[in-house]
């Protein structure tokens, strides 16, 4: 019998992914790098020949999030001994040994700098648990990025790691120090993703405003690489998150106001408005010097729609600290934001710090949420009337109804039979909803 009479059977890889953009684009990766030993994503975990978690530990209960699942995956485990089952991620990066300890059924731990080893580890020839910061750049042994679908929008890491280290904050200890990529590695990514359908890109870094990549003529800042990417052909769209205001540097705000590609959205977290709060975070601005920032940024670009992060409860915060916080956002009017309760985690300067009280914590959260809200649905109901771009994704669930995102980040639904994913228009928008828009497409 030949090969040709008996392939080889296909294996299945089911991922799941935990928090934050970059850790999506990081699947993506991982999903690419075990394609080319043969496995295909699967949405059914119990077909599945490997299930990888790739975990966040910016949430409260990270860990315990993690375990929880890992307990559901025993069954299957005990009925697949073959399964093979993969913890990745900064949960993975933070927990080490430890995860392997508790949850024996996990063949594999690998951290957020060493996943391109992840084929390598499947196949026994390298440690069941790496989580070291190489000195090797993972880029370089990851292979070229395929489509494995047609999509119109993609992230693109630029940037990992941060030096910033805010006291409640563990990304410095899971994602290491700040590292940026080099020019041309993130140009040749673009236009590679650009050639396979994308329209629109999303730089995405922990600190990705901070990104100075080395080119030819010497360090890049980031405003400059913006320039750069909407040079490239059929790169319509351009967005990046998260962002530091300490990094929103001229040249940046400046790209905002002469680079049409450059969506009018930005995502800047301040997390206080108190200076005291704010010292105490390690932030490093005051709310005096976020507030005059916003001011700059919306002389560049007037209609820039602005979102941002809030912690509530940081350990010392008063009821003057809470009020002060909810004057800077009255003062900036948000067009969201992600606002949470203060959870320590273990490792960072805040953790062993005396916290607030959990009822006053949940009564000043209830506050700020409210305010937030008032101020999404005010952006929201804003954009009634008004023509905006929009970039449809994927069908909707009524029959010729189309869903895309407008220039704004905001969901929007358009009845638009004729049309296809990847299709950029003009859509007027009708209605607003609790977390979206309605459209019609524009004459």
């Amino acid at each position: 019998m030949t090969d040709q009479a008996h392939p080889p059977a296909v294996k299945k890889l089911f991922i799941k992914t935990y928090g934050c953009q970059m850790n999506v684009y990081d699947s993506q990766r991982m999903a690419e790098a075990m394609g080319a030993e043969g496995y295909v994503l699967t949405e059914d975990q119990a077909q599945a020949d490997m299930v990888l978690l790739n975990t966040c530990h910016i949430r409260e209960k990270a860990a315990e999030k993690l375990y929880s699942d890992l307990g559901r995956l025993k069954p299957l485990k005990a009925e697949r001994p073959d399964l093979k089952i993969g913890v990745a991620g900064c949960v993975a990066q933070a927990e080490g040994e430890e995860i392997v300890r508790r949850m024996p059924l996990v063949d594999l731990v690998v951290g957020p700098q060493t996943y391109h080893r992840l084929p390598a580890m499947v196949r026994g020839e390298a440690p069941a648990i790496l989580t070291d910061f190489p000195s090797e750049d993972k880029f370089d042994h990851l292979p070229q990025r395929r489509a494995t679908r047609r999509a119109p929008a993609a992230f693109l890491t630029v940037q990992e790691g941060c030096d910033k280290f805010c006291a409640f904050c563990v990304v410095p200890y899971t994602r290491g120090a700040e590292v940026s990529r080099p020019v041309d590695r993130i140009l040749r990514e673009a236009r590679d993703l650009v050639e396979r359908g994308v329209r629109e890109i999303t730089l995405l870094g922990q600190n990705v405003n901070g990104w100075h990549g080395a080119g030819t003529d010497g360090d890049w800042g980031f405003g400059r690489l913006i320039r750069a990417l909407a040079q490239i052909p059929g790169l319509d769209r351009i967005r990046y998150t998260t962002s530091h205001p300490n990094d929103m540097s001229d040249d940046l705000i400046d790209a905002h106001r002469d680079i049409p590609q450059l969506m009018p959205y930005l995502h800047l977290p301040v997390q206080s408005g108190s200076d005291r709060i704010l010292r105490a975070m390690n932030r490093k601005h005051t709310a005096a010097e976020y507030l005059r920032l916003i001011d700059r940024i919306r002389t560049a670009r007037p209609d820039i729609l602005l979102t941002s992060d809030f912690i509530v409860g940081f350990p010392g915060e008063t009821d003057q600290d809470h009020a002060d916080t909810l004057r800077l956002v009255a003062e900036v009017g948000f067009g969201t934001a992600f606002s949470f309760k203060y959870s320590p985690r273990p490792g960072t300067p805040a953790y062993d710090r005396p916290e607030v009280d959990g009822a006053v914590a949940d009564q000043r959260l209830q506050e700020l949420q409210a305010l937030l809200t008032k101020q999404q649905k005010a952006a929201q109901e804003g954009m009634v009337g008004r023509r905006l771009g929009v970039l449809f994704e994927k069908p909707g669930r009524q029959a010729g109804q189309m869903i895309g995102k407008s220039d704004y980040l905001h969901s929007v639904f358009v009845e638009a039979p004729d049309a296809q994913v990847g299709d950029l228009v003009q859509v007027r928008i009708v209605e607003s909803a609790s977390n979206s828009l309605r459209g019609e497409l524009a004459a």
